[in-house]
C-alpha cells in the first residue's frame, strides 16, 4: 500500500464515513489535521494535499470536490478540501459534476441569441465588424 493509499484510507475512515453516518451533505478535510493524525512530518504535506484533491479519492468515495482553499500553491498544511456527497442517482458517478451555479446558467442566453439569428450568426456578424473598415481609417 502506497503512502497516498494510506492517506486516502485514513481520510475515508476518519472523515468520509463519519460524515456519511451523520447524514452531512458537505464536509471538509484540513491537510494539517491529516498530517498530525497520521504522525507525518510537514515534508509529507504535498503528498497529503494531492491525495485529498485527486479524483482517485473523491471518485472512490462518491464525492464531489467543491473547493480547495489555502495558499495559491495549494500545497500547505492549511489547505482545506471541501466535499459533498454525490447524488446516488447519478447516471455516471465517475464523471465530475458541474456546480449548481453553472447548471443554473446553462441556456441563460438562449433567447437572446435566437433573436439575433442564432449563436453562429451572431459570431459571424461580430467577426465581420471586428476590424475597422478601410473607409473608417
Amino acid at each position: 500500500m502506497t503512502y497516498a493509499d494510506k492517506i486516502r484510507l485514513h481520510a475515508r475512515e476518519r472523515y468520509v464515513l463519519p460524515a456519511r453516518d451523520r447524514n452531512q451533505m458537505r464536509f471538509s478535510i484540513r491537510a494539517g489535521d491529516v498530517l498530525r493524525e497520521m504522525g507525518m512530518s510537514t515534508r509529507n504535506t504535498p503528498g497529503v494535499c494531492e491525495a485529498l484533491k485527486g479524483p482517485k479519492f473523491w471518485l472512490a468515495n462518491n464525492l464531489r470536490l467543491l473547493e480547495v482553499s489555502g495558499p495559491p500553491s495549494k500545497q500547505s498544511s492549511t489547505v482545506v478540501c471541501t466535499y459533498e456527497f454525490a447524488d446516488s442517482t447519478d447516471a455516471n458517478p465517475a464523471s465530475p459534476q458541474p456546480s449548481a451555479s453553472w447548471t443554473r446558467l446553462r441556456g441563460a442566453l438562449k433567447d437572446v441569441f435566437a433573436n439575433l439569428g442564432g449563436g453562429e450568426a451572431y459570431l459571424r456578424a461580430e467577426r465581420e465588424h471586428f476590424y475597422a473598415s478601410e473607409k473608417e481609417k
